[in-house]
């Protein structure tokens, strides 16, 4: 599998995500369709999405409901397209989708493999890779970016890092789409900073691979220690993606507990 062949598979899963070519994130014009889920979308898109906004680096493919879509429409076309990922810029949209009833909810950065670099490492505690049945002690607090509780069926994947017998950090893979895996690793904070996060991730990465499988990793923009872990594990940003949903989904998120 080479970077290309890597690129690619992306684009087509992005594609199938909102409803576009794969071609239109190559386009050096920003691209605006009607927001459609494909039947093999990433198995975390819930509707309803009044819009997404992706870009590979070349332009933006917003994809919009139909209440929205005029509103999206002249958003991209008032600023360079990586502007429209920043503040005070997406300010402008938000206040409009807010009048309709939609705010924006996700933001994140996307990494995919650079096959020439993924580092072959070991770890200086003792690893396990770990399959499906594995995990069903380890869904807790301490390993939620590793595994997802509400999605066990597609925790396919793991790698652990033992000291004497304790499971002190984790990598895991979600199945969230039929070519590709997406990784999360959690490390107990006694053993941070020691290259355990580093190893785990690198290491389940070529065992994805070895699966003919698409590993890809995700990171909020503001998460510096997540998105030095991927770089350092081989992986290079990729894509970013905006998506906004109905106001009320938003707040809910937000109360306190």
């Amino acid at each position: 599998m080479t970077n290309q062949d890597i690129f690619k598979i992306a684009m087509k899963q992005s594609a199938e995500d909102i409803g576009c070519a794969a071609e239109d994130f190559l386009k050096n014009d920003n691209v605006m369709v009607p927001f459609k889920l494909g039947a093999n979308a990433r198995k975390y898109y819930k509707k309803p999405i009044a819009c997404n906004l992706v870009s590979y680096g070349n332009n933006i493919v917003a994809a919009a409901q139909e209440d929205v879509y005029e509103d999206v429409a002249e958003y991209i076309g008032r600023y360079e397209f990586y502007h429209c990922f920043e503040t005070p810029n997406i300010y402008w949209l938000n206040e409009r989708l807010a009048g309709k009833g939609y705010k924006f909810c996700f933001m994140a950065e996307y990494y995919l493999p650079d096959v020439n670099r993924l580092p072959k490492v070991s770890c200086a505690y003792e690893t396990k890779m770990l399959k499906q049945a594995d995990f069903e002690m380890l869904y807790l607090p301490q390993w939620s970016n590793a595994l997802c509780e509400d999605r066990k069926h597609l925790d396919v994947l793991g790698v652990g890092a033992y000291d004497e017998g304790k499971l002190i950090g984790l990598a895991g893979c979600s199945a969230d789409c039929e070519e590709m895996w997406q990784i999360g690793v959690d490390v107990l904070p006694d053993y941070r900073r020691k290259g355990v996060a580093y190893a785990l991730t690198s290491m389940l990465a070529r065992e994805i691979i070895k699966c003919g499988r698409v590993p890809f990793y995700c990171s909020a923009w503001s998460n510096i220690r997540s998105a030095r872990n991927a770089i350092k594990s081989g992986f290079i940003p990729a894509w970013a993606e905006i998506t906004a949903k109905p106001a009320g989904f938003v707040d809910e998120m937000n109360k306190i507990q």
